[in-house]
């Protein structure tokens, strides 16, 4: 038999593995530290006014049927608290999809919008 035949199997295997742990692992212990710490606001902040209720589903109704927005920045956080006072969290593509977001947060009725939006980087 052909010792090289043995040994191919094994060169793949440890290829793979050396491709596996340069791979960064996805951690968002800071974000959660962050979000548990309660210096922002996260969705279980979110007003049960009525008037509230509505900017933040105007909002986002016009986030998701906006074509110009991508998958991920359909995804961000609209936080509408006492007052209309709306906060946009979450990562976004560019930063022409922050500003559009936050637009949309104003047309929709916002007295002011706390953008903390992350433009994702590649």
């Amino acid at each position: 038999m052909n010792k090289s035949y043995f040994l191919t199997p094994l060169a793949v295997a440890v290829l793979a593995l050396q491709g596996y742990a340069e791979t960064p692992t996805a951690d968002n212990s800071g974000k959660n530290a962050r979000d548990a710490s309660g210096e922002t606001l996260t969705p279980m902040d979110q007003s049960n006014d009525p008037a509230d209720l509505k900017i933040t589903a105007e909002t986002r109704k016009m986030v998701v049927d906006d074509d110009s927005l991508s998958s991920l920045a359909k995804n961000v956080k609209i936080i509408t608290v006492k007052g209309g006072a709306v906060t946009l969290r979450g990562p976004v593509e560019s930063a022409a999809e922050k500003a559009t977001i936050a637009k949309h947060a104003k047309m929709a009725g916002a007295t002011s919008v706390t953008d903390q939006l992350e433009v994702k980087k590649d």
